[in-house]
């Protein structure tokens, strides 16, 4: 069974972003995957800094992040815009996750994976402006990123108070790129 790994490159306990990746992630289990649904808050990571990593090594939120990240077989990322970017706390995982491991292969957990992303705002283009960041990096380090995306703008109207989605078909729009996500990440692990 294809496995995904499902998370929000936001810290914030109310972030849309963790809403939109909690549907997006039953979405994907929907499409027929075993889905992780992870938390960057448990997951604490210092300010990359090779002379941090030099002298103490890979901390422990970025070993169990990444190790998570090999047990999977695709990502599900819902990424915040900041000042039309990736947000730090993403841009910092990938850093981190990106440092090879004793007798690893550079960037391990990251080549060879799908990913699909999505973003979710107050503002009218949903974090669309960030996607572009993060797939060009995704693309870099060796991920395939599914030409599917979702952008939700209006977010703080498009979530009821238990997080689910109030528009039909923005569901229908996320169920599609998870199909999609799921789809392409089995054909390309046999």
């Amino acid at each position: 069974m294809t496995k995904i790994l499902a998370f929000a490159g936001s810290a914030r306990r109310e972030s849309f972003n963790k809403k939109l990746a909690a549907v997006c992630a039953a979405a994907a289990e929907k499409a027929g995957a075993e889905v992780t649904l992870a938390d960057m808050r448990d997951y604490e990571m210092p300010l990359y800094d090779g002379d941090l990593e030099e002298a103490d090594g890979i901390p422990d939120g970025a070993k169990r992040f990444k190790e998570l990240m090999l047990a999977h077989d695709g990502l599900l990322i819902a990424c915040p815009e900041y000042n039309s970017s990736i947000t730090p706390l993403l841009k910092n995982t990938i850093d981190w996750v990106s440092r090879p491991g004793f007798n690893e292969p550079m960037l391990a957990a990251f080549q060879g994976k799908t990913a699909a992303l999505a973003s979710a705002s107050p503002g009218a283009l949903g974090g669309m402006r960030g996607l572009v960041h993060v797939r060009s990096i995704l693309g870099n380090i060796g991920v395939l990123v599914v030409p599917t995306q979702v952008a939700v703008g209006g977010a703080h109207e498009k979530f009821d108070a238990n997080g689910q989605l109030t528009d039909a078909k923005l569901g229908e729009r996320i169920d599609g790129m998870a199909r999609e996500l799921v789809d392409t990440t089995s054909k390309l692990i046999g």
